[in-house]
């Protein structure tokens, strides 16, 4: 008898991780790159958490108000606790950015106030002329 001497092959059963890493990383990459596109909203800039008082004291800021039932105020030409309609508020702003383009405007809105009302009246001001409009808090 003549015997063989066969090698035995050993199996590898090692899985090669190489493909999956890259194909997760881009994955990340695509969803790093779509994610920002994906928010919507007004444009607003928002007071910080941490913010300073406004540098410029020696003007008084036009403040306008939304009360709970969504009535408009402004403290700048006539009686401040007579409630506006929209097309009021855009007039008297548009002719406060008129003389003053780089006037404060300001928003308070009563904590009882909808958002919706809120961004109305923000949509309202952009509408009149406003750059950007700030947030009154307490």
């Amino acid at each position: 008898m003549i015997r063989k001497d066969r090698k035995k092959r050993r199996l590898n059963s090692e899985i090669n991780v190489v493909p999956y890493i890259d194909v997760t990383l881009v994955l990340l990459v695509i969803f790093m790159v779509t994610a920002p596109m994906l928010t919507q909203g007004v444009s607003v800039e928002l007071p910080q958490a941490s913010a300073e008082p406004v540098d410029d004291q020696n003007e008084e800021p036009v403040i306008l108000t939304v009360d709970a039932e969504g009535r408009y105020y402004i403290n700048v030409g006539g009686d401040e606790e007579t409630p506006l309609n929209a097309g009021q508020v855009a007039e008297r702003v548009g002719k406060v950015l008129q003389a003053a383009p780089d006037k404060l405007l300001l928003v308070r809105g009563d904590r009882a106030a909808s958002y919706d009302q809120v961004v109305q009246l923000m949509v309202l001001l952009q509408g009149a002329g406003a750059s950007s409009v700030g947030l009154v808090t307490e």
